[in-house]
C-alpha cells in the first residue's frame, strides 16, 4: 500500500471519527423536538456563523471552483463571487424578518403567510432542491476516495450517507451545529496550509507559467458573444438570489435567538466565506501550470487533491495530500448534514409523522424517519447515475432555489398584496421552467444553439418569469389576500425589543 493511500485513509478516518465524536458530545444538549429542528433558537452569532459557513462550503466550493478555474479560466470565479454575494442579499432582504416569523422551516413560513396549499408546494420544492444539492456531495465523496485511496466510487457516498444519518438522527440541529463549526475551520486549514506551501514552491521554481498566461484566461466573459454574456449574467442571478432559497441555509436563521442575532450572524458569515474563497483560485491558477493533464483526462475536479503531490515529493507531499483529503471529506459531511436536517425536517412534518399517526410517532421519531428518507434517495441516485460535474450540479440547485423560494420570500416579506394563488402560480412557473433545464442537463446537457444556452443556465429567464407570474396573478386575485396579512407583516418587520402592545421598552 503506497504512502499516498495510507495518508488518504488516515485523513478520512480521522475526520469521520472526529465528526461522530463531536456529534455524540453535542447529543447531550439535544432533548426536545425544538432542539432537533432549530436548536431551540439559542445558537449565538459566532457559533452559528461558523456552522453556516461549514455547511455552505460544499463539494463545489472545496473541489469544484479550483477545477473550473483550471478547465475554463478566471470567468469561473463568478461562482465564488456569487455564492458570497448571495449572503449580502440574504442579509438585506430576508435574514431578520425570516427569524421573526417564528417558523421552523420554509413550508412553515409559507403556511403562516399564505396557507396550507402553498405549504404543500414548498414542501415538495424543499425536498427536490435538497436532493439535487445532496447529489454532488455524495458524488464528490466518491471522487475523493477514489482519487486518494483507490476505492470504488460508490464507497464514498455510502460512508458519507451513513455518518451523516448517524449524527443527524442522534442529535439533530443542536448536535450538528458543533460539528459544522468544527468542519469550517478544518476546511479552511486544509486549503490554507497547502496553498501557502505550493505558492512557496511555485516562487522557488521561478514563478513559471501563470504571469505569461494568455489574456483571454484572465478576463471574465472571455467566451465572448451573447452566449458568454448571457451565461455569466444568468449565473450571477442564480448565485446572488439562490442563496436565500436554499433550505439548509434558510433553516439556520431560525436557530438565532432574534432578528438582530440573524443579521450579526450573516455579517460574520460574509467575512468567513470571503476568507475561504481566496484559496480555491490559487489551486486553479497553479493547476494551469502543473496540472494540465487533469483537464485532458476529464479529472479537473480532483485538482485540489492532487496538486500538492504533483508539486512536492516525499513526506511533505503526502502530508499535504492527506490534509486536503480531510478537508474535502469534511466538506461533504458538513453540507450533507445541513441538507439532511432541512429535508428531514420537512419530511417529518409533512410525510413521516402522518404515515403512522396512531402508533405514537412523536416528533423526534418522525424526524429520524424523515432524515433516513432524505439520505437514501439521493444516495441511490449518486451511485446509479453517471458523474455530473460537482459545481455544475450545485449551480442548478441554486437556479431552482432562485426561481422558486427567492420570489416567494422577497414578495412574501415585502409585498402585502401577494396571494396564495399568485404564489402557487409563480412557484409552478419558476419550478417547472427551471426543472426542465435540470432534467435536460442531468440527462444529456450537450447541444448547440439558443435552446441549449438557455437551458444550461436558466436563471436569467426563470427568475423573472417567477416574479412576474406571482405579481400578475396576485393582482388578478386580489380578493384572496389573507386576512391576517397586515398583522403578520408587522410581526416580520418589528424588532423584538419593541412590545407591539406596550411600545418600545
Amino acid at each position: 500500500m503506497s504512502h499516498d493511500v495510507v495518508s488518504g485513509l488516515v485523513a478520512v478516518t480521522v475526520v469521520t471519527v472526529a465528526t461522530l465524536a463531536i456529534g455524540y458530545w453535542g447529543l447531550r444538549f439535544s432533548r426536545t423536538t425544538s432542539d432537533f429542528f432549530v436548536a431551540s433558537r439559542t445558537v449565538r452569532p459566532r457559533l452559528n456563523a461558523s456552522a453556516i459557513s461549514g455547511e455552505y462550503l460544499s463539494a463545489a466550493s472545496f473541489l469544484g471552483v479550483a477545477g473550473l478555474v483550471l478547465a475554463f479560466g478566471a470567468e469561473m470565479l463568478w461562482y465564488p463571487i456569487g455564492w458570497t454575494a448571495g449572503y449580502l442579499m440574504l442579509l438585506v432582504l430576508v435574514a431578520a424578518p425570516l427569524r421573526r416569523s417564528g417558523a421552523y422551516t420554509l413550508p412553515d413560513f409559507a403556511e403562516a403567510r399564505l396557507g396550507r396549499r402553498v405549504r404543500a408546494m414548498c414542501s415538495v420544492l424543499v425536498v427536490a432542491i435538497g436532493w439535487l444539492y445532496l447529489l454532488p456531495q455524495f458524488q464528490g465523496a466518491g471522487i475523493t476516495l477514489h482519487a486518494a485511496v483507490g476505492l470504488p466510487e460508490w464507497v464514498g457516498p455510502a460512508i458519507v450517507g451513513l455518518v451523516v444519518l448517524a449524527n443527524v438522527s442522534a442529535g439533530g440541529m443542536r448536535s450538528i451545529t458543533f460539528v459544522q463549526a468544527f468542519q469550517y475551520w478544518l476546511k479552511l486549514t486544509a486549503l490554507l496550509v497547502p496553498a501557502v506551501v505550493v505558492l512557496v514552491v511555485w516562487f522557488g521554481d521561478g514563478a513559471p507559467g501563470v504571469p505569461e498566461a494568455d489574456g483571454a484566461w484572465s478576463i471574465p466573459l472571455a467566451g465572448g458573444g451573447w452566449e458568454g454574456l448571457y451565461t455569466t449574467y444568468s449565473l450571477i442571478i442564480a448565485t446572488f438570489l439562490g442563496t436565500m432559497g436554499l433550505p439548509h441555509v434558510v433553516v439556520r436563521f431560525y436557530t438565532n435567538p432574534d432578528g438582530r442575532g440573524a443579521r450579526r450572524t450573516t455579517v460574520v458569515v460574509l467575512a468567513l466565506l470571503g476568507l475561504f474563497y481566496l484559496l480555491p483560485p490559487v489551486f486553479g491558477a497553479l493547476g494551469r501550470v502543473y496540472g494540465g493533464d487533469l483537464v485532458t483526462a476529464g479529472r479537473s475536479d480532483v485538482l485540489v487533491l492532487e496538486l500538492p503531490g504533483v508539486m512536492l515529493s516525499g513526506l511533505a507531499g503526502e502530508l499535504l495530500t492527506g490534509l486536503v483529503t480531510a478537508g474535502a471529506f469534511a466538506a461533504f459531511l458538513s453540507t450533507s448534514s445541513g441538507l439532511v436536517i432541512a429535508v428531514g425536517g420537512v419530511l417529518a412534518q409533512d410525510v413521516t409523522s402522518r404515515l403512522w399517526p396512531r402508533r405514537g410517532m412523536d416528533g423526534i421519531v418522525a424526524f429520524r424517519a424523515g432524515a433516513a428518507l432524505a439520505v437514501l434517495v439521493p444516495l441511490a441516485v449518486a451511485i446509479l447515475l453517471p458523474h455530473v460535474g460537482v459545481a455544475r450540479a450545485v449551480g442548478l440547485a441554486f437556479a431552482v432555489a432562485a426561481s422558486t423560494f427567492c420570489p416567494l420570500l422577497v414578495l412574501g416579506i415585502w409585498w402585502r398584496r401577494l396571494t396564495d394563488v399568485g404564489a402557487l402560480a409563480g412557484l409552478l412557473a419558476g419550478g417547472l421552467g427551471c426543472g426542465a433545464a435540470v432534467i435536460w442537463v442531468l440527462a444529456d446537457g450537450t447541444g448547440d444553439g439558443v435552446g441549449a444556452v438557455l437551458l444550461s443556465q436558466p436563471a436569467a429567464w426563470s427568475v423573472p418569469l417567477a416574479f412576474l407570474t406571482m405579481v400578475v396573478v396576485s393582482l388578478a386575485t386580489s380578493a384572496r389576500v389573507p386576512g391576517n396579512t397586515r398583522r403578520f407583516m408587522v410581526r416580520l418587520h418589528t424588532p423584538e425589543s419593541i412590545d407591539l402592545d406596550r411600545g418600545p421598552g
